[in-house]
């Protein structure tokens, strides 16, 4: 009877082991999944950081529109029949400049919606996909408008004598402040999408 005892003993032993090493598994498994909160904090951050950024871009981008779509002068001489006159359509450049920016400034307010859901579900990387991809588009199309009427306004302050192009700003002051503040802004937005296709891109990574 007693040989018979220690048999059990013998058999129970092992199941015991069993047990404890499956537990033992299944505890490193929820701490390793537990883990993983870190991670999704880190991108929910940058997901905020990154419709702040977006907002930020899209206070640029409109005021450089309304700057320069805005920038209107008219000197008089002698009667109100003779006068010169400068406007932002009166040159292409800054016509492409406003196009620009008016579409990065449009597609910004859309682009809102889907970094919130970026926010609250940042593990979807469908999103951060579609944003980076658009961003890099628009990063594009401002920096060609910015730096097309760069050099416009750049002229308008030197000139050029080689090919007689007066610099028009000491009888312009006002135009040219107000197209040079509408540069400035742009290229402030320029920097801010490039700010926002990193973030985008460090999103990505670690998915």
């Amino acid at each position: 009877m007693s040989l018979h005892e220690s048999t059990t003993i013998t058999i129970q032993e092992p199941k015991s082991e069993t047990r404890a090493k499956v537990g033992t598994k299944n505890v490193k498994f929820l701490g390793a999944s537990g883990g993983g909160g870190g991670g999704g904090g880190l991108k929910r951050g940058l997901a905020i950081f990154d419709f702040i950024l977006r907002l930020a871009a899209l206070a640029a981008a409109l005021g450089a529109t309304i700057a320069m779509g805005t920038s209107d002068q008219t000197l008089n001489f002698f009667t109100q029949f003779f006068q010169f006159r400068a406007r932002f359509d009166d040159l292409p450049a800054f016509s492409f400049f406003v196009a620009a920016n008016a579409v990065a400034s449009g597609y910004l307010v859309l682009s809102l919606p889907f970094s919130i859901v970026s926010i609250v579900r940042p593990q979807i990387g469908g999103v951060r996909l579609l944003l980076i991809i658009l961003d890099t588009v628009v990063v594009a199309l401002v920096s060609a408008g910015a730096g097309a009427a760069a050099a416009i306004v750049y002229l308008a302050h030197q000139g050029n004598t080689k090919i007689n192009w007066v610099a028009i700003c000491q009888q312009f002051g006002s135009f040219c402040e107000r197209v040079s503040g509408a540069v400035v802004a742009s290229f402030i937005a320029v920097f801010l999408f490039i700010l926002l296709v990193v973030i985008s891109a460090v999103c990505l990574r670690r998915n």
